[in-house]
């Protein structure tokens, strides 16, 4: 039996997620899904094995000045001469 393909509305209810998290995910984190026409359809083995991976789990930096720059930054200490 062949699986079925599932649109985003389904997938993200199978992963109890936002749709818009879903479309985040397909840019972002490369989710792994299949442009048919104007439409995102994902077979839900393939999103559960990306989930199992820890794909979806991963911080992904797209900017890394950004991140360099969100660090907390140490406070100075001044000494007394």
């Amino acid at each position: 039996m062949q699986e079925r393909w599932l649109s985003v509305e389904e997938i993200a209810a199978h992963l109890g997620v936002n749709p818009d998290t879903i479309y985040k995910w397909i840019q972002r984190k490369k989710m792994p899904a299949h442009k048919v026409g104007r439409l995102w359809k994902f077979l839900a083995s393939e999103v559960d094995q990306w989930v199992k991976g820890g794909k979806a789990a991963q911080r992904i930096n797209s900017n890394p000045a950004a991140a360099k720059n969100s660090k907390r930054a140490k406070p100075r200490t001044h000494r007394k001469s």
